[in-house]
């Protein structure tokens, strides 16, 4: 090693990475006390504070090493869309180029926002445009908190977030850590502090990483399911291949027996002619039958070069009836943000894609069967 390449400076600490039990490590490891931990989040989460030499209750010392040392670095917002019903999409690059997207939907009694939590996704759902675009990584802590900081910092305090769904882009547990901490700074009486019903995690059926959440972090659980058999879901959600309905159904079972809300939100997006028969209903209620459940059914987002098609409303209303006279709590979401494609299923960002992913669907389009 050259004394050049010895001289460089490490880079900076993002202090964005840190849940509160993070930052207590970080500054018991400086020999500090750990309610500094406190203090700095209160700084950067309710003062919004940027600048070390702000936080006047650190001493001078420790402000000249946060200085030295970190930063509180977020990504940017280069592009927004408002849609005609006030939803707001925000594209956010991160520092590696690639962007993500972000949507918040304001409605009369709250205000959610919606998070990516991977740049692309890798689980190729075919109905989801996301997936089309392959993948390229996990976001960090500081990219996935971020996303909320810098979309309260906008909005300002007369509109405040009140809830925040992890169903943006990418799948959150296949990053677990970095979004469990995020969700953690949340919930934090001395970061967000939202209600732990109010943060809910959405999941395409990751059935370890659901049992392991169900021990470190109690939020809110909602599984994209779109499928009542094995023999659809494969082909709707492929990793129904590795984690079919059986073992799904028991891990969100165990996860609503002491989840804040004590159910499990199921999410069925409505494809006309696949997965919207009177039968397909019916078997859907055989399959949630011992699972404290609520069903949204969500009518599908078209986007570019989908082979699907939403189902009729007629055949969402009857499938919505079949499950409430079974004693199922069913909603039909109200489509949000279609006009500037930021409705469920239409986030796309700007990924580049590490998985050859769409190579594969160039292919597929020209020989069938290519995937």
């Amino acid at each position: 090693m050259n004394s050049a390449t010895a001289s460089v400076k490490p880079a900076p600490i993002n202090l964005l990475d840190f849940d509160r039990k993070g930052l207590q490590a970080f500054f018991v490891g400086l020999g500090e006390k750990p309610f500094r931990a406190t203090q700095l989040l209160k700084w950067i989460y309710q003062e919004g504070a940027v600048d070390f030499d702000d936080m006047t209750n650190l001493s001078k010392s420790l402000r000249s090493y946060l200085k030295e040392n970190c930063c509180i670095r977020t990504p940017e917002i280069v592009a927004e869309q408002l849609a005609s019903d006030g939803t707001c999409k925000w594209a956010m690059q991160t520092h590696c180029g690639n962007k993500v997207e972000t949507v918040y939907i304001p409605e009369e009694r709250r205000a959610t926002l919606c998070i990516s939590s991977q740049v692309g996704c890798a689980l190729a759902c075919s109905f989801c445009s996301t997936a089309q675009q392959g993948f390229n990584r996990n976001l960090s802590t500081a990219e996935v908190i971020g996303q909320l900081y810098l979309a309260q910092q906008r909005l300002g305090s007369e509109h405040r977030i009140t809830n925040v769904v992890m169903m943006g882009m990418g799948e959150p547990l296949l990053n677990f850590d970095n979004v469990v901490a995020a969700m953690n700074l949340m919930m934090d009486d001395f970061a967000f502090g939202l209600s732990k019903r109010r943060v809910t995690i959405s999941t395409s059926g990751v059935v370890p990483a659901m049992h392991r959440l169900h021990d470190v972090c109690d939020v809110s659980m909602a599984v994209s399911l779109h499928a009542p058999n094995d023999e659809l879901r494969n082909q709707l959600v492929p990793i129904n291949i590795k984690y079919p309905l059986t073992e799904l159904m028991d891990a969100c079972r165990a996860y609503a027996k002491n989840g804040p809300r004590k159910h499990i939100t199921f999410e069925y997006v409505m494809l006309d002619g696949i997965n919207d028969s009177m039968e397909d209903a019916r078997t859907l209620v055989k399959l949630l039958k011992n699972v404290p459940s609520k069903v949204n059914l969500i009518p599908f987002n078209p986007f570019p070069q989908s082979q699907y098609r939403c189902s009729e409303m007629a055949a969402i209303l009857k499938f919505r009836d079949i499950l409430h006279n079974a004693g199922i709590v069913t909603t039909i979401r109200k489509t949000r943000g279609d006009d500037i494609d930021a409705a469920c299923g239409q986030l796309v960002g700007q990924v580049q894609d590490k998985s050859r992913r769409h190579l594969k669907l160039q292919a597929a389009r020209t020989t069938p069967h290519a995937i």
